[in-house]
C-alpha cells in the first residue's frame, strides 16, 4: 500500500472520530436513553467492515488490515446490539401501558 499523501482527509477522520467520542459519552450516561446515539454507532461498525471487504476484494487494501475492523468494528456489535435491543424491550413496555422493570 502506498504511504497516503492527504493530510486532509486524515485530518476529517480524526473530526469524526472526535465527533463520535462526544457522541459516546453522551450515550454512556443511559444507553438505553441514548439508544439513537448508540445506532449511529452500530451502523457505522457494520458498514465499516462492509466498505473494507468491498476494497480488500477489488485489491485496494492489503486483507492484512482486517485484523483491525475486528477489534475496531466487529467487536462492538454484540454490545451495541444488545443496548439496542434492551432499549426496544423497553420501549415495547412503555407502549403496552407499563414500566418494565
Amino acid at each position: 500500500m502506498e504511504e497516503p499523501n492527504y493530510p486532509a482527509i486524515w485530518q476529517c477522520v480524526g473530526m469524526i472520530v472526535g465527533v463520535y467520542g462526544v457522541g459516546y459519552g453522551i450515550a454512556a450516561t443511559n444507553p438505553i436513553r441514548h439508544w439513537p446515539i448508540v445506532l449511529v454507532g452500530l451502523l457505522g461498525k457494520i458498514f465499516g467492515p462492509i466498505g473494507f471487504v468491498w476494497h480488500a476484494a477489488q485489491g485496494t487494501l492489503p486483507w492484512s488490515m482486517g485484523l483491525t475492523i475486528l477489534t475496531n468494528d466487529v467487536a462492538w456489535w454484540i454490545p451495541f446490539g444488545a443496548i439496542l435491543l434492551c432499549a426496544r424491550r423497553e420501549s415495547a413496555g412503555y407502549d403496552r401501558g407499563h414500566v418494565s422493570q
